[in-house]
């Protein structure tokens, strides 16, 4: 029998706390502190099961469930894999969540839009009257007034809202995410049919990464439990000093009710004994959390490389840091940083302009409604491009007639069941077809040349290989004549945006697949939420990030902050300490910090001053290293 370990039982007393709060009767509402590595995940089954046990048989006589909302689909198949699939507890995104409440309420969702569409054509209308016109501004807002103008003309239309929590929702009965919430927020606070109708399906509800729930949603919770707080009780869990969404509540843990609990877990299980020393002393002017290493794990190790902001080759650059942490830390993995080193960067972008995919990106990046498809990669048209004609040319490459015949056959019009029983000619001329279909395509990439997506799709066209998306019909045919360049104010156009994207190389989309899924080298502090790695390599980099959000130049002392501080809203140097302490806290063995900087030295100065580095732990970089 595995013994357990006494570090195991460190945060003992929280987890029993939470077991009491989910059992008083009634409950008892809590926040806790769940910091970074600290098993909170473990924390949330163990509560769940302990609910089962003490309260399942008569949450089910009462036809109840308890409610947990956590941020990802990926969080919420790991919980219900952990429970089981035990139906008492309801496990979904905040936004599954959010809709599975407003769904039926039709009317009441009209009544919604009718009034907001109407505040928002106001606002714009007034703007527009105070602004000048024929700018790109103007123009935007005119449009924008007529969309929504149509949109309101249609609600009357609407017998049925519609809403897919994991899709762009097109439709014209079709709510955004944006308004799924909102809507939600606004009857949880408005509505006390709305408030019984949470608090009998869910007594108890949990709240996984609460600072990252948006805040007029946790806000309509918590004045739905400071209201019925004996029929509801809420389990928030989160970190404030992990929130790395700007529409967090960003004072969630402060001022809480009194009859609230707050246990906390400090055992950080992640990371070794110098990286959690670190993240402590990152946090301390924040809050008075700190947490604790496991005895049996090792001390780790911490460099901060520092290099000229107008580093010529920074790729060279970075691999010789990371050369060097294998030579400190006599860890071979750091020689291969592409396979054995996950790599954290500020933005998107960067990591674009670093796999090369930097030209499909920008393409379509300025068009709001395929932001988040673009970076999720849920894109039908992109989707086209990487899950059906990548994989069909990489089995290709590889000579693998089997994979390729798999591709076509369950993929392509031709060779479908129906297709073949009513061919005149004979299903041996169909299946030739199928293959003359397939040369055709994998004959662009002949004699080495690279064909745009443009030409990949026009050759899917033309032989009616695999149906396409409808999205790329109107640009199935020849583009040669078209030369005209987009205007500026076009970019925002969504045409004008996919025939920008299929004019790119199609070598870009397999980086691109790789990033999307989480297999590239490269991530952003969203994409590697709640994960951890064995080796870590932080990109620090103002210029190449190109934001205004965020600045390790002000952070590490090379440049000033010259803004008033106001006390009610947070600064680029609280919106970049959280950045540094979340790509920090993911490392579990070893950590390279490497920051590109224009005044080297007051960078040195600063981080040694501040606590966070010894001297010995920071090295200066030059050019020609």
């Amino acid at each position: 029998m595995k013994m357990s370990h006494p570090d195991d039982l460190f945060d003992k007393q929280a987890d029993e706390l939470i077991a009491k709060c989910v059992t008083d009767v009634p409950p008892t509402s809590f926040f806790l502190f769940a910091g970074a590595g600290s098993g909170k995940t473990r924390s949330l089954v163990e509560c769940l099961e302990v609910i089962k046990e003490k309260s399942g048989p008569q949450f089910w006589l009462d036809g109840r469930r308890v409610g947990v909302i956590t941020y990802t689909n990926k969080a919420c198949n790991e919980i219900r894999s952990r429970l089981k699939y035990d139906e008492l507890f309801t496990v979904s995104t905040i936004h599954s969540f959010a809709w599975s409440l407003i769904k039926n309420l039709n009317h009441d969702i009209r009544d919604w839009l009718q009034i907001n569409l109407q505040e928002e054509i106001s606002e714009l209308e007034e703007k527009e009257r105070k602004g000048r016109a024929g700018t790109k501004a103007s123009i935007d807002r005119i449009n924008a007034i007529k969309s929504k103008k149509e949109r309101l003309a249609g609600l009357s239309q609407i017998k049925r809202f519609i809403y897919n929590p994991d899709g762009d929702n097109p439709e014209r009965n079709a709510l955004n995410h944006s308004e799924v919430i909102y809507i939600t927020a606004d009857f949880l606070t408005g509505k006390p049919m709305m408030q019984n109708l949470l608090v009998n399906q869910f007594p108890i509800l949990l709240i996984d990464e609460s600072q990252d729930t948006i805040k007029e949603l946790i806000e309509a919770f918590l004045f739905v439990q400071s209201k019925l707080k004996d029929r509801f009780a809420l389990g928030v869990i989160g970190d404030l000093m992990q929130r790395i969404y700007l529409a967090g509540k960003i004072d969630l843990d402060q001022n809480l009710p009194a009859d609230w609990a707050t246990p906390a877990k400090r055992m950080n299980h992640r990371s070794c004994h110098r990286i959690i020393k670190l993240i402590n002393r990152i946090r301390e002017p924040v809050d008075t959390q700190e947490q604790r290493p496991r005895s049996d794990k090792g001390v780790g190790c911490v460099q901060f490389f520092i290099l000229p902001a107008d580093a010529e080759d920074k790729l060279a650059a970075e691999q010789a840091c990371c050369r060097r942490m294998a030579q400190i830390t006599n860890d071979d993995g750091w020689l291969e940083p592409d396979i054995n080193v996950k790599t954290l960067i500020l933005e998107h972008r960067m990591a674009a302009r670093r796999l090369g995919f930097l030209d499909m990106w920008d393409a379509l990046r300025d068009v709001k409604r395929l932001q988040t498809g673009l970076r999720d990669g849920s894109l039908p048209a992109l989707r086209f491009f990487s899950n059906l004609i990548l994989p069909l040319i990489i089995a290709s490459e590889k000579k693998d007639s089997f994979a390729v015949a798999s591709i076509v056959r369950m993929h392509s019009p031709l060779l479908e069941r129906n297709t073949l029983i009513s061919c005149s000619s004979g299903q041996k001329c169909q299946v030739e077809s199928a293959k003359a279909a397939f040369d055709s395509l994998v004959a662009l990439w002949g004699h080495g040349k690279s064909p745009t997506f443009m030409q990949v799709l026009n050759s899917v066209h033309e032989t009616k290989l695999f149906r396409i998306p409808e999205i790329l019909l109107p640009f199935a045919q020849s583009a040669e004549g078209i030369t005209e360049e987009p205007r500026e104010e076009d970019k925002y156009d969504e045409l004008v945006a996919w025939r920008k994207f299929l004019e790119t190389q199609f070598s870009q989309i397999e980086m691109y697949s790789r990033y999307i899924q989480g297999e590239a080298q490269y991530d952003t502090h969203q994409g590697i939420k709640g994960l951890e790695f064995p080796r870590v390599c932080v990109l620090m980099d103002d210029l190449e990030a190109g934001g205004f959000l965020f600045s390790y130049e002000k952070l590490f002392g090379a440049k000033q902050d010259t803004k008033s501080k106001n006390p009610d809203q947070e600064t680029s140097i609280d919106r970049t300490r959280r950045l540094f302490y979340v790509t920090c806290s993911r490392a579990e063995n070893s950590l390279a910090l490497v920051a590109y900087t224009t005044a080297p030295e007051a960078v040195r100065r600063h981080v040694i001053d501040e606590g966070w580095f010894k001297e010995d732990e920071v090295v200066m970089v030059s050019p020609e290293s």
